[in-house]
């Protein structure tokens, strides 16, 4: 079997910007993309706040240069899932359903999914009205009446932040208190713009190219209402794409992979990049950012790996 010198888990703008700096490194970077590769990215239409995209690129579309980019360099790309890894001993193993590779170093980029609500209209009117990103599409509803639906730091968070494009804010929260911080809660709570309906949940996004409201169930006395609006933000919190690394490597109490630094984890020769750590920022740039590093790194540890090994022994020469 031939060792990898690096692989790069997850395909998101971490994972491939990651192979972007690995491949120009002359490392030939093993990619395994997953078999949908390109992360949250490929859920939303228009990028607005990506450099270098004055006037804005589909999600898709941006994630197909990142691959185009990153094949461009020599970087090898599979479009199949890490199924499981091993990374207590050298050399690392990462497996996949129908293969196993070894390797001297892995970037692990596997990214976060958003938690939805899982109701009808939800997935047809993604990136037409439903989002889970404030900051990536709340300025397409300037002076739009929004709603977004969760009651922690996130929720509050994305309130705050939607105030300064829409008219008019709707919390909608399943309890009759918030579970954000008292200091978010606080600011939520004082800021005109917002308001809030309490003890109900959404059942239904309505709307056809977009959407038009929502029905909303009060679960005291179960009945049912539409509500008009233009907008959904849904802000019930994120997973981290980490279930292959429990007791691999070190998670948090919310299952984010653990960086003292930001790159390096608590197996040796294993990297981290993205939001599969980062859940503060979770923006495609930071992200992004995050990859040039954790190749890097990578690159710098196989250099101090390169320059430990013992010189080859030439027999021909001793004779």
């Amino acid at each position: 079997m031939e060792k990898e010198r690096v692989i790069i888990i997850g395909s998101g703008p971490a994972g491939l910007t990651a192979a972007i700096y690995a491949a120009r490194a002359n490392l030939r970077p093993l990619v395994l993309a997953g078999g949908l590769y390109g992360g949250q990215l490929m859920l939303t239409t228009e990028v607005e706040n990506f450099p270098g995209f004055p006037a804005g690129i589909l999600g898709p579309d941006l994630m197909a240069t990142f691959r185009e980019q990153a094949e461009r360099f020599g970087a090898r790309i599979f479009d199949v899932d890490a199924t499981s890894v091993d990374f207590a001993g050298r050399p690392l193993v990462v497996r996949t359903d129908d293969a196993a590779y070894e390797t001297q170093t892995a970037i692990v980029a596997t990214g976060a999914s958003a938690r939805w609500l899982g109701v009808p209209g939800e997935e047809l009117l993604r990136g037409r009205g439903v989002s889970t990103c404030a900051t990536c599409d709340g300025a397409f509803f300037k002076e739009k009446h929004i709603v977004v639906a969760g009651g922690g730091d996130s929720a509050m968070e994305e309130a705050l932040f939607l105030t300064r494009f829409g008219r008019r804010v709707t919390v909608v929260h399943r309890r009759d208190s918030l579970r954000a911080s008292k200091i978010m809660a606080e600011r939520a709570m004082a800021n005109p713009v917002i308001d809030f309906i309490w003890n109900t949940v959404v059942e239904r996004v309505l709307g056809n190219e977009h959407v038009t409201g929502l029905r909303l169930r009060n679960v005291l006395d179960e009945s049912l209402y539409d509500f008009d609006c233009d907008a959904l933000f849904v802000a019930v919190g994120h997973t981290p794409n980490t279930a292959i690394f429990r007791g691999r490597l070190d998670l948090d109490e919310l299952g984010y992979i653990r960086s003292p630094d930001g790159t390096t984890t608590s197996a040796e020769g294993v990297f981290v990049a993205g939001d599969v750590f980062d859940h503060r920022y979770r923006q495609a740039i930071t992200a992004a950012g995050s990859g040039c590093r954790a190749a890097m790194d990578a690159e710098r540890y196989l250099e101090a790996l390169d320059f430990a090994a013992p010189a080859p022994t030439n027999v021909a020469a001793r004779r």
